[in-house]
């Protein structure tokens, strides 16, 4: 089975259920914290090219557009902590995935500003693949503060890729693995 047939079938197969999680958490939110339950963010995808990723706000509506380790914690809602700790701010990537902008499994996509990342994972050529909504680096504690170390792991599952591995890193993302992202001191 192709990465891209993966994809659409995981991604079909979890559109409703995971479309009446978001619309529930979108209402938690809203009751939570002033502002939008979901957020547009313009990522760096393959081959360096830019594409406009969703997600479920999970901090303060004014903290900008930065990268999570360049955030105080205490930017994160109540309701946010939660759904970064069960992965549902990520549920909204899934349509990203319909349209072939992401994949399931692949690098993390950073932002437009995280040059140092862009310039350590070009070099590796991690830009080759789609960026997933889950990643090696992710499910090992790897996170965007480390650009180099980050781009290594990404150059590795690039390396080694297939749909066995992609199987396994879904299934370690849906068990709870790589829960904790780098945010920073309060």
């Amino acid at each position: 089975m192709s990465k891209r047939l993966l994809d659409l079938c995981l991604a079909i197969l979890l559109f409703i259920p995971a479309s009446f999680l978001i619309f529930l958490a979108a209402i938690w939110i809203k009751l939570d914290s002033p502002g939008p339950a979901l957020f547009k963010q313009t990522r760096v995808g393959r081959n360096k090219k830019p594409f406009v990723m969703l997600k479920l706000r999970t901090m303060r509506n004014d903290t900008g557009d930065r990268a999570s380790h360049e955030t105080s914690a205490s930017q994160i809602t109540n309701v946010g902590k939660y759904l970064r700790k069960t992965k549902i701010d990520e549920l909204p990537q899934i349509w990203s995935v319909l349209r072939g902008d992401m994949s399931f499994v692949g690098p993390r996509p950073c932002l437009l500003v995280q040059e140092q990342l862009i310039a350590e994972r070009a070099s590796r050529g991690a830009f080759a693949v789609k960026p997933g909504i889950t990643g090696p680096a992710q499910l090992n504690g790897i996170d965007m503060s480390t650009p180099e170390r980050l781009a290594e792991a990404d150059a590795i599952y690039i390396q080694n890729m297939s749909f066995v591995t992609d199987l396994k890193y879904i299934f370690m993302t849906a068990l709870g693995a790589g829960a904790n992202d780098a945010v920073g001191k309060p």
